[in-house]
């Protein structure tokens, strides 16, 4: 795995990252892409539910929650 590259959920609080890799598959694949997650879209991560999971990201306008398992798929690259 590159070295700037890390996982969608572990992107801080507030900061902004841009994708630049999908590892998923199938049917969570065409979901994160149905979303939006495409190459170079950039995603900010905004707050953490109360348990910690999910966490809300905005992409592309929209404040969408992910899990930690489907979040973990998706690599950015800090911004």
């Amino acid at each position: 795995m590159n070295k700037n590259l890390m996982p969608l959920d572990k992107l801080p609080i507030g900061s902004f990252g841009k994708v630049k890799k999908l590892i998923a598959e199938g049917v969570a694949r065409r979901r994160m892409l149905d979303l939006g997650l495409i190459y170079d879209t950039t995603v900010e991560s905004l707050r953490e539910s109360p348990a910690g999971d999910p966490i809300a990201y905005e992409i592309r306008g929209a404040v969408i929650a992910l899990r930690s398992e489907e979040a973990s798929k998706i690599l950015v690259e800090l911004v």
